[in-house]
């Protein structure tokens, strides 16, 4: 038993304590005034009105949990013989007044749930603490994804799955969106400064390859002279394609782009060499060998990021959790999105699934015997119904002292 269920069965007992002492007093009040007349007489009047008021009160709340004095009186132990429909009734009372969508929409409303949230998050001690559980449950995940299931899935669902698919299509109309928007520009920019950098730090190396190329009768000055030239040509061309955004190579280079792109989606003949190609590059063996090599020091790094409390992604992601709790306090207009989709989340849990949900109540309680049922109702209840039984002594003695003062004036 729990330590709540401990606390109410204590009160439960001195509940019933206090309603049996009360009639246990009536009783002796009743039976020491009997035959009295005179004031004493009003006395084991009241008395003997609270015996029955506390009697007929008591079956009353017994007959709700079990057959009082265990005689099998009709319908008393009512909770025990109706359970399944009290369960039934229960589980439609909190589906119809509780798992309901205008009743759940204008309580997450009246709450201010992204307001709530926010302040929460913007705590960073709240944030770290999110970012720590979410932390060790993800690198828990990943410990346990075994390099055997993720080679199972690349070779038997992934690669055959890619195989099938016609792919060609959709790569071109993604090339063609990233061309629009210019987002291939920060790549090629990079390409040019990286390889702008090692023609300049590694001209003995170009200088060697010339000579190797150059024909065996040319004299060696002449050679180191081309390739000393020919260096430079290619420094200044790099350079020029890397500080001209118009420049004409970069222009090609996006005319060659869109073409593909055009292609890709538009024209059979390039479909078709682009799926062959396709098929050749997944039916290597070593695609799903360094598919499973790459995955698996992802994983052993981002576990390790993972581990590490004052490392850079546990840090930035408790920031972003700090700012964004932040947000969810000053910017209405996110807090009202925050709000509305929390909204439409529950009213679609609830929509769909409210009736299941509210199952629980009917299954848990079909699931319980009689006498369980009737023992736990009890524990929860009980304790506010021996008021009942303490109301009808006193109202019992009030209304029986009424009638006999009423007797004696008549």
């Amino acid at each position: 038993m729990s330590e709540s269920d401990a606390a109410r069965l204590r009160g439960l007992t001195r509940m019933r304590r206090i309603a049996l002492s009360l009639l246990v007093f009536a009783a002796i009040v009743y039976v020491a005034t009997r035959d009295r007349d005179g004031f004493l007489g009003y006395v084991n009047a009241g008395a003997e009105a609270s015996m029955v008021g506390a009697i007929a009160d008591w079956f009353a709340v017994t007959a709700l949990f079990r057959h009082p004095l265990r005689l099998p009186i009709p319908h008393t132990a009512i909770i025990p013989n109706r359970k399944q429909a009290l369960g039934e009734s229960l589980q439609e009372f909190v589906a119809d007044n509780f798992l309901n969508e205008q009743v759940v929409r204008e309580r997450i409303e009246s709450v201010g749930v992204s307001r709530r949230v926010g302040a929460w998050l913007a705590d960073e001690r709240h944030s770290r603490r999110v970012v720590g559980e979410a932390s060790r449950a993800l690198a828990d995940g990943l410990r346990y994804v075994k390099e055997e299931d993720v080679a199972a899935v690349v070779r038997e669902a992934l690669i055959p799955k890619l195989l099938e698919e016609h792919l060609s299509p959709m790569v071109g109309h993604l090339l063609a969106e990233i061309v629009d928007d210019h987002a291939h520009t920060g790549l090629v920019d990079l390409a040019t400064v990286e390889l702008h950098r090692w023609l300049v730090d590694n001209q003995r190396e170009i200088t060697a390859l010339v000579g190797e190329r150059a024909p065996w009768w040319t004299p060696q000055w002449l050679d180191e002279r081309v390739s000393s030239r020919l260096h430079a040509e290619i420094i200044e061309w790099v350079a020029e394609i890397r500080d001209h955004p118009d420049h004409h190579a970069r222009m090609a280079f996006d005319r060659l782009l869109i073409k593909l792109a055009h292609d890709l989606q538009h024209d059979e003949a390039t479909r078709e060499r682009a799926e062959r190609l396709k098929h050749r590059l997944l039916t290597q063996p070593q695609v799903a060998t360094t598919s499973v090599a790459l995955w698996d020091a992802l994983r052993r790094a981002l576990i390790a990021s993972l581990q590490e409390e004052d490392g850079l992604l546990r840090r930035r992601a408790a920031e972003e959790l700090v700012a964004l709790g932040e947000r969810l306090m000053t910017d209405e207009a996110l807090g009202a999105r925050f709000d509305a989709m929390l909204s439409d989340l529950a009213a679609y849990v609830v929509n769909n699934y409210g009736r299941e949900v509210a199952t629980i109540i009917s299954e848990t309680v079909n699931r319980w015997d009689g006498k369980e049922t009737a023992d736990r109702i009890e524990l929860h209840v009980g304790r506010d119904l021996q008021f009942i039984r303490i109301n009808g002594t006193v109202v019992g003695g009030l209304t029986g002292l009424v009638i006999h003062t009423f007797s004696m004036l008549i």
